[in-house]
């Protein structure tokens, strides 16, 4: 039986092949769709799925087969021990879902499809969703399995430290560098602390943006910080029901640079008129100026799902610019619409200049360089 690190990294690799497959798979698929990322070669794009599939259930039966269901139990174990906390039930469900996913891949593992067959491909589609999953979720697998514990401070010390760090951070001179969560469900940071021109890494546990944190260890380095430090889990989700595995298809979209060139290249008010409103469409094939709107949006979303201090700030600020973007769409849709109410030409006078040059004839003599500067260096 496996160690509880090669477990891990046996997931870890089954991940790393499935990028390498999804990047390979998505500029196969880029081959198949037009500029706007419409697919324009249907059978190209079964095929690249179809191989994308394939090459999923192998690195599965390479990596992951023999040692899935040790690699559960492992973790359960480990989940059975942690102190309660809000992300703890769902990872239980989380564990439950790849348990059920792994029986399925094993199941047709079992009974594999004649190969090459129609059969083949039905059967490899159908396991693409939970192999989906073990790429997507088995870091939380791998983690629990995997998890480490030091001996933290004393009592004493974390009082000494975290009132330094304090009082740094009311300096200005607490930097800090990196933040992740522990298995209990902790927030761990870590910071430069900076005394008398001196730096040390500390580990905060806690919110700093808030009162209430404290120091949990000085280290150093940040290596060896890392090697102390609980290990970080995976951080979570904004949203529960996306995977890069299974992106939607894309929209087709009209970039910014295109709606320039189209008013740069027009002749009529309503010709530059319908750029502007490409600019501000809304809907499937949504605009720039639409999709900026949703960046914000969504961002906010983002900022505030980090459940900081800084986070809901920053998140504020984000929805407050979403709705100046919204107010600017608006008053652009007016004044387009405008534009193309004036039934007007661009006058002729604004003549084109041509950039091409006649060329001289052939026996024509070519006209005489000007004479070129004396090559002889004046001292100064």
């Amino acid at each position: 039986m496996p160690t509880a690190p090669e477990l891990a990294n046996g997931a870890r690799d089954f991940r790393l092949r499935m990028a390498v497959i999804d990047s390979e798979t998505e500029a196969a698929l880029d081959m198949t769709r037009d500029r706007y990322g419409r697919t324009v070669h249907a059978g190209a794009a079964a095929a690249a799925r179809a191989h994308r599939e394939k090459a999923a259930v192998e690195a599965y039966a390479t990596h992951l087969a023999p040692h899935a269901e040790a690699l559960l139990n492992a973790a359960r174990r480990v989940l059975d021990e942690l102190p309660p906390a809000r992300h703890l039930a769902g990872w239980r469900a989380v564990l439950d879902g790849l348990a059920d996913s792994a029986a399925e891949i094993r199941r047709a593992l079992d009974r594999p499809a004649t190969p090459g067959s129609q059969a083949e491909l039905t059967q490899h589609a159908a396991l693409w969703p939970h192999l989906t999953a073990w790429a997507n979720h088995s870091s939380i697998a791998s983690n629990l399995a995997d998890q480490h514990h030091k001996a933290p401070l004393t009592d004493e010390e974390q009082q000494i430290w975290t009132e330094r760090a304090q009082a740094a951070q009311r300096r200005g001179e607490l930097e800090l560098t990196e933040s992740w969560y522990a298995a209990d469900g902790q927030p761990i940071t870590l910071a430069y602390l900076v005394e008398d021109d001196d730096s040390k890494v500390v580990a905060l546990r806690g919110d700093p943006g808030v009162p209430g944190w404290q120091v949990i260890g000085y280290y150093a380095h940040a290596y060896e910080a890392g090697k102390a430090l609980p290990a970080p889990v995976p951080p979570g989700v904004l949203r529960a029901d996306v995977s890069r595995f299974n992106r939607p298809a894309p929209a087709p979209e009209v970039s910014l640079q295109k709606l320039i060139r189209d008013v740069v290249e027009d002749h009529t008010a309503g010709d530059a008129s319908n750029a502007l409103l490409g600019a501000v469409q809304r809907g499937y094939a949504a605009g720039p100026m639409v999709c900026l709107q949703e960046l914000l949006e969504t961002s906010s979303q983002f900022a505030s799902a980090l459940e900081t201090a800084q986070g809901r700030q920053i998140a504020a600020r984000l929805s407050a610019l979403g709705w100046q973007i919204e107010f600017l769409t608006r008053e652009v849709e007016e004044a387009a619409e405008d534009l193309g109410a004036t039934v007007a030409v661009l006058p002729p006078h604004r003549a084109p200049v041509l950039r091409a040059r006649p060329r001289p004839a052939v026996d024509t003599t070519p006209p005489t360089p000007p004479p070129r500067a004396s090559t002889t260096a004046r001292r100064h």
